[in-house]
């Protein structure tokens, strides 16, 4: 069963600068490797990671350049910045208090509530 779409919106962020800090990629690629890497749980559009590159690239998170491919193709690589490290680094921090309190929440282990 794949998760419902609302619940990869809010983590699209997170999950392409964790791609990123493993390499630079172009577009097709991350779409390849993430649908890969989560046995085909998670796909993105075109229509959906190329907006949210370009965010990130003004935001200085990421950088792109173009690079021909084997083929002759021009591809535009997108590399992952300093800045966009430490942004890394907090979306996985919000990540882990995020799914830990729906964890809690979920499977009864949260606070008892007044």
């Amino acid at each position: 069963m794949k998760p419902d779409k609302s619940l990869l919106s809010g983590s699209t962020t997170l999950l392409i600068l964790s791609l990123l800090s493993g390499g630079d990629m172009y577009g097709y690629e991350m779409i390849s490797q993430l649908e890969a890497r989560s046995d085909h749980t998670f796909t993105l559009k075109e229509g959906t990671l190329y907006p949210i590159l370009h965010g990130l690239e003004n935001e200085k998170a990421v950088t792109s350049y173009e690079k021909e491919a084997p083929s002759g193709r021009k591809r535009k690589y997108y590399h992952i910045t300093k800045k966009g490290l430490r942004l890394l680094d907090e979306k996985k921090a919000e990540w882990q208090v995020f799914s830990e309190k729906v964890n809690a929440i979920v499977t009864g282990t949260a606070g008892a509530m007044a």
